[in-house]
């Protein structure tokens, strides 16, 4: 396990030392770690964007076509019709431009640079024994650079409004008063991801749109999961976390007020028309129906017609 460890580690190094390089070059600028990491958020969330974009109108489509696909689904029921109705909902995703898993399409790309990340701060507070001394030797920045002067005076901690980033919830901290930043930062990153969801979910309510029940369980257990992720993480990487979920929510807000998911705005296919038309059941007590609608009576025709000209002569 060790080996296969190293091996990625060493696999992503040019990636540790690029956002080490960018984290250094910007606390050099304003010497603060949190603003260093804020800035690099921006930096990254700014190349994800339209990611981000492309997600949100995808879930926004998946909401809309909800009422077509509770249709699709009533007309080929039973496991006969699975093939078809797979095709069927593959058309009309299609033709609505949506995307059944878009949504995650954030989060999976976030990952690599949540494992970066991670990995760089613990790099920067990297320290090793030398003569039965503690000493900080920060890894992934320059040595020349300011960053890496200031984490070897303060013997490797990453030091911003009087918390160390580089620790977690349940590091040894000297109190409660000196944790309680740290729950304070967990407890906001679970909260904005909770609006974020619900912004989305109460957009769609308003615009009479039903949320899928999958997507609703789906957002309410991704929080609690992550809430983990953040407590077993360093603070460093919760920041980055906050900031960049402040940046979607603000990104959402933006597309919702603009019309950026208004279909009628741009330009996609009503979805209403991707719905094929479904068969009105025939009643076996009428028959069959012919071309003329056999259910309505009869007239007479020509030759009845001539017959009662001729007697009434």
């Amino acid at each position: 396990m060790s080996s296969l460890i190293h091996a990625i580690g060493t696999l992503f190094q040019p990636l540790f030392k690029a956002i080490g390089w960018l984290l250094a070059a910007i606390y050099g600028v304003v010497p603060n770690y949190a603003f260093a990491i804020a800035v690099l958020t921006i930096i990254i969330m700014g190349l994800l964007t339209p990611f981000t974009v492309k997600s949100t109108k995808s879930m926004v489509a998946m909401q809309r076509l909800q009422p077509e696909i509770k249709k699709l689904q009533q007309k080929y029921k039973g496991p006969e019709n699975r093939q078809l109705l797979n095709e069927e909902l593959m058309k009309l995703y299609r033709d609505a431009g949506a995307n059944p898993v878009g949504g995650c399409l954030p989060v999976l790309l976030q990952a690599p640079f949540l494992a970066i990340l991670y990995g760089v701060i613990k790099g920067l507070a990297n320290s090793v024994v030398v003569n039965k001394v503690l000493i900080a030797r920060p890894r992934y920045i320059p040595q020349s650079s300011r960053m890496y002067r200031d984490l070897v005076a303060s013997h490797g901690q990453i030091k911003a409004f009087g918390m160390d980033l580089n620790l977690k919830v349940f590091s040894p901290h000297s109190s409660f008063w000196a944790q309680l930043p740290f729950i304070l930062f967990v407890a906001a990153a679970v909260a904005l991801q909770y609006f974020q969801m619900a912004q989305l979910n109460n957009r769609s309510r308003k615009a009479g749109q039903p949320v899928p029940a999958q997507q609703q369980t789906l957002q309410r257990i991704m929080p609690i999961a992550f809430a983990y992720f953040y407590i077993v993480i360093p603070a460093a990487v919760v920041l980055y976390m906050i900031i960049s979920t402040g940046i979607r929510i603000l990104t959402q807000d933006v597309m919702f007020r603009a019309g950026v998911t208004d279909p009628r705005k741009n330009g996609t296919k009503s979805t209403e028309k991707a719905l094929p038309a479904t068969e009105a059941p025939s009643n076996p007590a009428q028959g069959p129906s012919s071309a003329g609608d056999s259910s309505r009576p009869k007239g007479p025709n020509n030759r009845s017609l001539n017959k009662r000209r001729r007697k009434d002569r």
